[in-house]
């Protein structure tokens, strides 16, 4: 152990240039997975924040999960999916909670959209807001400014800080007309309270009759009496209602029970931000597989780092080794020396790891990726995290450099000192990698969604790295290739020709980042890209409408008949966005898929959308139906006639007659619905105007004075006259957004690492040939020219094999998803070429300007 403390200890003084490289890599990998890991176990203690619950000791509400079982490998299995859609429970749960012993006060709570339309005279339109009973207002608690409580039905009280948008609201006294499921009606401000400024109060009565459910309510705040435990009356609370037989309201599947929750602490949150729970679990899946790839993208970069650092020493090595160093010396001499430079990496880049995450947090609310009400959290000893991924940065150096120093230390003395062609073994291996990458594109022109982009991503890392296993065979075919072309271009060309054909080696280990930066930046971009691009051309194709006619607190009743009899309307459509779950076994393991639809009216339907029909008449759609898209229908072995069961976004199962497939899924969904069926399972179902109705317009008619007629026909509404295509988005794709952002980030961190410290290493250890070759006659330009040509063909070949290595899954997938050829934007793809090409000139050419100056060789 000695000699190895020796050996590590002089290699480390002696080569410090060569070993910087390598710290630079373990500082940013460090770094990352450090950033990356504080995002991961604070979205693990991650909760709903409680506002207006606040006050509550415990809070009574739905089971906010789906669960699906299925039969996989002989064993049951079970998944669940968060709902986000409010779950509602029976009123007779009120009477429940307020017969347990301990109970102070239940508070029944239900929640419905306001649209705020100014004063009664004008009924201008102003903006949307929140109605809620009084009687909750105590649960968080908030508290009256000023004036008294609402006690008659056209009595409301309002939030406090009286904007503009408000027109006045916070003056006691002041009349406004509220339009609360499609009716305008006037209330008189008899109070002005603490509390959120979108938020209105009604007497209990009026609220409960507004809401659209009065034997069902959204939650129950219940307040302990003193001394009374908040786990001790949950657990009478929870007593209560299961011998009372209290389930949620609605009918759920078979093998999805309906058990209404009794929350305490921070879970209390989640029974007022819905979206909080489900977003936390697709945040731990896309950070738990960002974790994943940078630490295989690490291992890649470090490893071809350290084996290009060792290689440069491979004689002093192979000298070692042949004067009798044994195997276990060199392992261990190596061993100790890239731990100590690993040791010190990973702390450095550690000590960053908490500005980077606050860095990634800050992307992930700037970019919407997180939705209101989840608070990020983290307790004290997990900021130590970073402590363990430098462990696990440490660990990554010590497998790199077992691998790096294993050819090395296992020669035999007298072979040391030669440098040996890669083996068969290893030609094997790479040949393999690609089958199986291959493999995993197949499985992706099978798949759809989700599943297909894993796929598509398991392809580009395996054929990533079967690439850095073949890179010197690629490198000489390519140079094969090139090597025409380069000796056109005089001396300096023949010279680099010559040197990338003798040193396909090096030029392999060279191509490797190359290969991986753009292989996993074109798959990370154009994956998401080439489902936009056509969701986009898709979504353009289907807006036949000219206007959209849509208002606050939803349209007013008869609005879409009033709007069709206005003269120059050719057709109305309404149409409002929601979300379903389709239930199946995939592979013969349970899957709950979240997805995007529509409920449109089918009056008029295909003169205002164009879905491309495929069969079957999208005007029979009516309550109790549905279309579905034709990819959609294939993978299901649906056609009209047949039956769907789905499962809407409160969790309530319906089976659903299908009436007609269409083309255009990926702008409409895979799912069109009655909008009268998936309003019944929306909890906010016009919530800021999410729902709007599309006008067509006669040929002949003058659009302008339709606009006019609408707004007098649909007071209060607002009339576009260039509506928004219609497109379905996914829940999550904001985050996958964020996720590739910072995928690609990270690779391309990795890559101008990798890139400069190999080309550096390289440039480095040619000092020797490029002296030698001036002190032959090579002239100074000779050489700049014949290492820029080596510099091009180097990028050429890395870009090239790298697009092609991308191409093969992306083919795969946005074939089987959109059917079109995959799409990256020009000025991605520009951004990948430039920071390639400046990172090798930066790599080849500086580490050698000493060596080019000067009359003489230096």
């Amino acid at each position: 152990m000695k000699v190895a403390a020796l050996l590590a200890t002089r290699a480390t003084r002696a080569h410090r240039k060569a070993w910087t490289a390598v710290f630079a890599a373990l500082t940013l990998t460090s770094l990352l997975l450090g950033a990356f890991g504080l995002t991961l176990v604070s979205a693990w203690s991650a909760h709903p924040r409680v506002e207006r619950y606040a006050g509550a000791d415990l809070v009574v509400a739905g089971d906010q999960t789906t669960r699906f079982s299925a039969a996989s490998l002989g064993e049951r299995e079970t998944v669940s999916a968060g709902l986000t859609e409010r779950v509602r429970i029976p009123r007779t749960a009120l009477t429940v909670v307020r017969g347990v012993p301990g109970v102070r006060a239940a508070v029944a709570d239900v929640e419905f959209p306001v649209g705020l339309a100014g004063s009664a005279a004008t009924g201008s339109a102003t903006g949307s807001a929140t109605g809620r009973p009084w009687e909750a207002a105590r649960l968080a608690p908030y508290a009256l400014r000023t004036g008294r409580a609402p006690q008659r039905a056209d009595e409301v009280v309002v939030a406090g800080g009286g904007g503009p948008e408000r027109g006045g609201a916070d003056r006691v006294g002041q009349r406004l007309t509220l339009r609360v499921g499609g009716h305008d009606t006037a209330y008189t401000v008899v109070g002005v309270a603490d509390g959120p400024r979108t938020a209105v109060w009604f007497t209990g009565a009026e609220a409960r009759r507004l809401s659209g459910h009065p034997e069902a309510l959204d939650a129950i705040g219940v307040v302990a009496e003193s001394g009374t435990g908040a786990g001790e009356l949950a657990g009478r609370v929870r007593k209560a209602l299961d011998t009372a037989g209290v389930t949620d309201v609605g009918h759920r599947a078979d093998g999805d029970p309906a058990t209404v929750r009794v929350l305490t602490g921070d879970d209390r949150g989640e029974a007022e931000f819905l979206a909080a729970a489900p977003a936390r679990g697709e945040l731990l899946a896309a950070l738990g597989s960002v974790a994943g790839a940078v630490v295989l993208v690490s291992l890649l970069v470090v490893s071809s780092t350290i084996v290009q650092a060792l290689r440069q020493r491979s004689h002093e090595l192979g000298l070692l080794r042949a004067v009798g160093a044994t195997p276990g010396q060199l392992r261990a001499a190596v061993g100790r020396e890239v731990g100590r430079v690993a040791a010190w990496a990973a702390l450095v880049g550690a000590a960053g790891a908490a500005p980077a995450y606050l860095g990634l947090r800050a992307l992930l609310g700037a970019r919407g990726a997180l939705p209101t009400g989840l608070d990020l959290t983290l307790l004290p000893p997990l900021w130590l995290t970073p402590l363990v991924t430098a462990a696990v940065t440490v660990l990554v150096a010590q497998v790199a450099a077992l691998i790096g120093g294993a050819r090395t230390a296992t020669a035999r003395p007298a072979e040391a000192l030669r440098e040996r062609a890669p083996g068969r073994g290893r030609g094997i291996t790479g040949l393999v990698l690609l089958g199986v990458g291959a493999s995993a594109a197949g499985t992706a022109a099978l798949q759809r969604g989700a599943t297909a982009a894993a796929a598509a991503g398991a392809a580009a890392v395996t054929m990533v790295i079967a690439c850095a296993v073949l890179g010197p065979w690629i490198a000489e075919g390519a140079m094969r290739l090139l090597g025409a072309p380069l000796r056109l271009f005089g001396p300096g060309g023949r010279l680099a020709a010559a040197n990338c054909a003798a040193s396909a080696h090096r030029l392999g280990a060279a191509i490797t980042p190359i290969v991986l930066v753009t292989a996993f930046a074109g798959v990370q971009l154009s994956g998401g890209a080439t489902l936009t691009h056509a969701g986009d051309a898709q979504a353009r194709q289907v807006l036949r409408a000219d206007l959209a006619v849509h208002a606050d607190g939803g349209l007013p009743a008869g609005a879409v008949e009033r709007i069709r009899e206005v003269p120059g309307v050719r057709a109305a459509t309404e149409i409002v966005p929601g979300t379903v779950l389709l239930a199946r076994s995939q592979l013969g393991a349970p899957e709950l898929e979240r997805l995007p639809v529509f409920g449109v009216t089918p009056e008029g339907l295909t003169r205002t959308l164009d879905p491309g029909p495929r069969s079957g008449d999208l005007t029979r759609l009516r309550p109790g139906t549905v279309a579905v898209g034709a990819d959609r229908a294939d993978s299901l072995g649906v056609r009209p006639g047949s039956t769907v069961t789905l499962r809407f976004g409160d969790g309530q199962e319906a089976r659903l007659r299908v009436v007609a497939t269409y083309q255009r899924s990926i702008a409409l969904g895979d799912f069109l619905l009655s909008r009268d069926d998936l309003l019944r399972h929306t909890s906010m179902p016009v919530a800021s105007g999410a729902g709007r109705v599309l006008v067509a317009t006669a040929p002949d008619a003058d659009r302008k004075a339709v606009t006019n007629a609408l707004a007098r026909a649909v007071p209060g509404a607002r009339v576009e006259p260039d509506p928004a295509p219609v497109r379905g988005e996914a829940a999550e794709q904001a985050l996958a957004e964020v996720v590739s952002l910072a995928v690609v980030g990270a690779v391309g961190g990795f890559t101008v690492i990798a890139v400069l410290s190999t080309l550096a290493l390289i440039a480095t250890g040619r000092r020797p040939e490029l002296r030698l070759l001036r002190l032959a006659g090579a002239g100074r330009g000779q050489l700049r020219r014949m290492l820029r040509l080596e510099a091009a063909a180097t990028v050429v070949t890395g870009l090239v094999v790298g697009a092609a290595v991308a191409s093969v899954p992306l083919l795969a997938f946005s074939m089987a998803t959109t059917g079109t050829l995959p799409y990256l934007p020009p000025a991605q793809a520009a951004v990948i070429v430039s920071v390639v090409v400046a990172t090798a000139a930066a790599g080849s050419l500086p580490p050698v300007w000493g060596t080019l100056r000067g009359r003489y060789p230096r």
